[in-house]
């Protein structure tokens, strides 16, 4: 059996599994993360430095989450799908090769429009700086340095987009890894080198480096699929066509929290300085339970629902998303309610040394619990765009997207001159909230997603349990001041109890409220 011809449909049981997977190597990431962030806020804290390293991380960052793991993915894993369903692996690896070299192409081109570009790009992104000539000044050198990790971060996206249509998902999952790292190293070992307020720049270089380590960690494994592309450039191949016409659409629908992130970072621009930082710092952790587990879930159904769309089994795909709905939404609640009511003490004993002092845990606290409103929100659009681009339904998305970003505009204009960067991040949690209902009635009034019974049972399960877990995370967090007084090993210790102790009460209220695994693993409980 061959590399193309092998693997077999995945059922719940098995998506279940390649999330597990998925979820784990992510939870390695996130971990990493948290820790990269608390050496950041450490050694680093809160100055136009950070301000501007972020906004330069944050340029090619959000251009890597639009076109390659956002719009790309969304467009290329369907079409790919769909070649190897057909059984052709000359026309596969065809596909393969003249994607990588028009990608490649295309990106080169960009990279260096960017490179020469980054003032223009900081006045845009940033237009706050022009106040502060050496904040600007900085940030334009660091997005020199950064910008590059679009090109190479984009080929490793276009690679994993390979690996987890063959059901490998590991790696691709694993590989964020890396970036962290780097960052890591970069912060202890080279910073060093760098006085204030260029001690940032060392985080550049190591952004740069991280580009290149995550491309050149996955090619092995194509290589022992047989799948390593040979780049040919192909703007008039049918495929290629396909996959660019349904991007075009997809960069909006995909992405529209992106794009608003990136709306909040000018707008913060504007603010006072650290601004930019307190909101990185509050959708970090955000970001824990959205990553670790919706973009798991999203990440694994979408190459089962392109599959179950074109072998035309509408049921199966119904039941598909609606398993992924539950499971997201069984997550997200308790994690939104969790980083609401702990984001204080959450942030205290992360973040709080150092540079990083209370009235900074203060401002990051205010726009952590404004996120938290949409964290099920965030995750919900995780899944249900995926029910759009495994039909190759692009278009309605990205008119739901563009309603969602013109409403995020204006909520951003109603709120921040009241509550400066609190309202940035309160106007992210709304306008998501109605993009996933919009998603959601899309996929209902198109016929092909249809709630299986019990959600009413289901949703007030959840709801006891979220009520246990919230009394057990206040009465620990209420009992004591260690998690900003003690030292750093003991609040650590502390909030991963708290964690624990709210995770283990909402489960185990979970369980005696009658839910059980086996009902999440057939559909309907």
């Amino acid at each position: 059996m061959t590399a193309e011809q092998g693997g077999t449909e995945r059922k719940p049981g098995g998506l279940m599994a390649s999330a597990v997977v998925v979820s784990a190597m992510t939870l390695l990431s996130r971990v990493l993360g948290l820790v990269r962030d608390v050496v950041l806020a450490r050694y680093l804290g809160v100055s136009a430095g950070t301000d501007a390293f972020f906004v330069a991380f944050r340029i090619p960052n959000f251009l890597r989450r639009l076109f390659a793991e956002g719009a790309f993915n969304q467009a290329f894993v369907p079409v790919l799908s769909e070649y190897r369903s057909q059984g052709a692996q000359a026309a596969t690896r065809l596909l393969i090769n003249r994607v990588a070299g028009t990608l490649g192409l295309t990106l080169s081109l960009v990279t260096i429009v960017g490179v020469i570009g980054a003032p223009v790009l900081i006045t845009l992104f940033a237009p706050g700086f022009s106040d502060d000539p050496e904040k600007r000044a900085l940030a334009v050198e660091m997005l020199r340095l950064t910008f590059p990790y679009l090109f190479f971060i984009a080929l490793t996206a276009f690679s994993g987009s390979i690996l987890n249509t063959w059901g490998r998902f590991a790696v691709p999952a694993f590989t964020p890894v890396l970036l962290n790292i780097s960052l890591i190293a970069a912060a202890l070992f080279v910073t060093p080198f760098f006085s204030e307020p260029r001690m940032a720049v060392a985080l550049a270089w190591g952004v740069l480096v991280a580009g290149v380590l995550q491309l050149m960690f996955q090619l092995p494994f194509l290589m022992r699929l047989g799948l390593m592309p040979r780049p040919q450039v192909a703007w008039k191949d049918p495929g290629v066509k396909r996959i660019l016409t349904l991007m075009a659409p997809a960069i909006f629908g995909v992405s529209v929290s992106q794009i608003n992130l990136l709306l909040d970072t000018v707008l913060a621009s504007l603010l006072e300085t650290g601004s930019v930082t307190w909101l990185y710092y509050s959708d970090r952790l955000v970001e824990l339970p959205l990553g670790i587990f919706a973009i798991a879930i999203g990440t694994v159904i979408l190459p089962s629902l392109s599959k179950k769309h074109a072998a035309s089994s509408t049921e199966d795909f119904s039941r598909t998303l609606d398993w992924a709905l539950r499971l997201v939404v069984l997550v997200g609640l308790p994690a939104g309610l969790a980083l609401l009511v702990i984001a204080k003490p959450l942030l205290a004993a992360l973040f709080q040394y150092g540079q990083f002092g209370e009235f900074d845990v203060y401002q990051a606290s205010m726009s952590l619990q404004a996120y938290s409103a949409g964290v099920v929100a965030f995750m919900l659009i995780k899944v249900l765009a995926p029910g759009y681009f495994a039909r190759q339904d692009t278009r309605t998305p990205v008119k739901i997207g563009i309603i969602a970003m013109v409403a995020n505009m204006v909520f951003n204009l109603i709120l921040v001159w009241h509550l400066r960067h609190v309202g940035l991040a309160m106007a992210t949690a709304l306008s998501a909230w109605l993009n996933a209902a919009l998603l959601y009635w899309g996929l209902r009034d198109a016929g092909v997603y249809q709630p299986t019974a019990g959600w009413g049972r289901f949703f007030g399960r959840l709801l006891g349990g979220s009520g246990a877990m919230v009394a057990v995370v206040l009465w620990l967090t209420g009992s004591t001041d260690i998690w900003h007084t003690g030292l750093a090993w003991q609040r650590v210790t502390f909030i991963v109890a708290v964690v624990l102790a709210g995770g283990l009460s909402y489960f185990a209220m979970l369980a005696l409220l009658g839910l059980r695994p086996r009902h999440l693993r057939r559909g309907p409980v």
